[in-house]
């Protein structure tokens, strides 16, 4: 049996991480990639080393032991997808990088993670 070498840990309780993230999972499936999806609400975040409010933060991926968040967890699971090396590739580029980080770290992430806490909150007063 293969041994996975890359974890992918993701929140698919906001609908933005689970759309894409499950789209990811389908093609590593399809194209029997030996990379592994675990959903922070469950019981694999045990394994991970991070509460659930770290990992709904970003993006964690595990990859030959090393874990790497935000986009360079993007590149890191893109570069192990052949429809998505390209993808690794550009957003890795000297003067690309920062500008994708930044993005990522300053807009997206704190915002999808804002929004996650409100529909929460929601929730939990309904």
């Amino acid at each position: 049996m293969e041994q996975e070498n890359t974890k992918v840990l993701f929140n698919a309780d906001c609908p933005v991480c689970n759309f894409e993230i499950r789209h990811y999972e389908k093609y590593a499936q399809d194209s029997a990639l030996p990379i592994r999806f675990d959903d922070l609400n469950s019981d694999a975040l045990a394994t991970w080393d991070l509460t659930a409010d770290q990992a709904a933060r970003r993006l964690y991926v595990l990859h030959d032991g090393e874990l790497l968040s935000g986009m360079p967890a993007f590149r890191v699971l893109w570069a192990q997808m052949p429809r998505y090396h390209w993808l690794a590739r550009v957003t890795g580029w000297p003067v690309i990088r920062p500008l994708t980080v930044f993005a990522y770290d300053r807009v997206l992430a704190p915002l999808i993670y804002r929004w996650h806490i409100r529909r929460k909150a929601k929730a939990q007063a309904a």
